[in-house]
């Protein structure tokens, strides 16, 4: 199984509770080794604001009893936290300390998780690649040579690093998975509605989804289990039934014996390299040797999500984005009186505090909303949106869930990518968007790696919720005990 590269962590969060617990190893000998390893993680452009080491001390020593009792984790900088700069990788939010923190941040602290760092990401979680930031760009663990993924770019490379256990990241269309699948950890995206979203500043409030970066199933499961549930706060937040415990796995038995297993079609693309489309295979084969049945289903609207996904993407994060302003919110470029209209005010503090990336999808989001384009594009993209929901719906009506990539390639390279065009960094997420637009839970799992050392990964798609007593993720699990190479 492709593993975290440079790390100094080797037990699971469970392992580390229960050696803690036993007096094996100790609270602060944990900490130190991922401060240590944190350092060298900023260097390396993952981390925009390290907690300070007195106060991560004082937090563990003092942290309340629970399933993550002494653990250190990250979040990426779009989550609101009380006391530490929560800026987006934009220049805008510069220097703004919230005045509270987001639900999802507040239940890890509660569950005794002691929050580290905070994490680089693309500018308003908008990039495939994390090179969108105002702060800079995010180097692969694996790699320092290539990119990390995007737009949680930070959050993946800080886990990968061993600078955490876990982190907590946001997942739009594939910001969680892509960044995983590139640094080889575990990057799951639950159902929409499961985790809080209060606190997470928005880029596209119908399509966010707070994820989970972790080195194993089991550790992402138990983080899952301890951020998830309904929230006041959050109107967007769903009554989901608790995630399932995760069952043990006896590897002399054919443990998926009964699971149906669906391979899109349309998922074989022209662009698929040949690295990952062996790394499906493999994946699948393996799942074959474990009992699962697998067959072949048909999603006819893959191609058509990725364009109705920017639409609707782009129109909402130009709704968001407009309360930044400079009035209210916001970096103000110069004085008010420096200008003569309010137009010229706001036209000068957007194009300075943006980068190209954010303000080039904020006028094609205007434009969509705009009266001539609104029936014919953003009308139109909701509706292929539901087309997508029964196309999932139809196929986990034979499947329990769906196996495929996560990316075309593996990470590409820094010169790579500024060779590219933008369109070309759309199509880097050809494989995550449609379970985004139907609100599905997935997860990105390394199996692999190539010649060269780059993490392989594929990813599983279920249902938002599962009617049978052995749920998706208990079939992750037995896939990520039983199946990485």
């Amino acid at each position: 199984c492709s593993r975290p590269a440079a790390s100094n962590i080797i037990m699971s969060i469970a392992q580390t509770t229960a050696a803690i617990k036993a007096g094996t190893t100790t609270a602060a000998r944990v900490l130190q080794g991922c401060l240590q390893q944190l350092a060298v993680c900023a260097d390396h452009g993952a981390i925009l604001h390290s907690v300070d080491a007195a106060t991560c001390q004082t937090a563990s020593a003092s942290a309340p009893a629970g399933p993550l009792q002494h653990i250190p984790f990250a979040v990426k900088d779009n989550f609101c936290t009380q006391g530490v700069p929560t800026t987006c990788a934009s220049r805008t939010l510069h220097g703004f300390v919230p005045p509270y923190t987001a639900t999802a941040v507040q239940r890890l602290l509660r569950a005794g998780g002691v929050m580290v760092a905070k994490t680089n990401m693309d500018e308003f979680g908008m990039g495939s690649f994390n090179t969108n930031s105002f702060f800079g760009p995010v180097q692969n663990p694996r790699d320092r040579s290539r990119v990390s993924g995007g737009s949680s770019g930070g959050s993946a490379a800080a886990v990968a690093s061993g600078a955490c256990f876990f982190a907590l990241g946001s997942d739009t269309g594939g910001s969680v998975r892509l960044p995983a699948a590139f640094c080889g950890v575990v990057g799951f995206k639950p159902s929409y509605g499961r985790i809080s979203r209060y606190g997470l500043v928005s880029y596209a409030s119908s399509l966010d989804t707070p994820g989970i970066f972790a080195r194993s199933v089991a550790d992402a499961a138990l983080v899952a289990a301890q951020v998830s549930g309904h929230d006041p706060n959050d109107p967007t937040s769903l009554p989901l039934p608790p995630l399932p415990e995760l069952p043990p796995v006896d590897r002399e038995e054919r443990p998926l014996q009964g699971l149906r297993v669906g391979v899109p079609r349309e998922y074989q693309i022209e662009e698929l390299s040949s690295d990952c489309s062996e790394a499906w295979l493999l994946a699948i084969n393996k799942l074959k040797e474990l009992g699962a049945s697998v067959q072949y289903v048909s999603l006819p609207t893959t191609k058509a999500a990725l364009s109705a996904y920017y639409i609707v993407a782009l129109a909402e994060a130009a709704s968001n984005l407009a309360r930044y302003d400079g009035m209210e919110y916001g970096h103000r470029e110069g004085s008010a009186r420096d200008y003569n209209t309010f137009s010229a005010m706001l036209n000068a503090t957007r194009v300075t505090s943006f980068g190209v990336d954010v303000v080039t999808r904020i006028l094609s989001g205007n434009f969509i909303l705009s009266r001539k384009m609104y029936e014919s594009h953003y009308v139109k993209a909701q509706q292929v949106r539901q087309k997508v929901l029964q196309d999932f719906h139809r196929v986990f009506e034979e499947v329990h869930c769906l196996v495929g990539p996560v990316s075309p390639g593996v990470a590409p390279t820094f010169e790579q990518v500024q060779g590219m065009v933008e369109t070309d960094g759309f199509a880097f997420d050809v494989f995550t968007v449609p379970s985004s637009l139907a609100g599905l839970p997935a997860v990105s799992l390394p199996v692999t790696r190539t010649a060269q050392g780059l993490p392989l990964a594929v990813q599983l798609i279920g249902k938002v919720r599962q009617k049978k007593k052995r749920t998706w993720i208990c079939y992750l699990c037995f896939y990520c005990c039983c199946c990485c190479c």
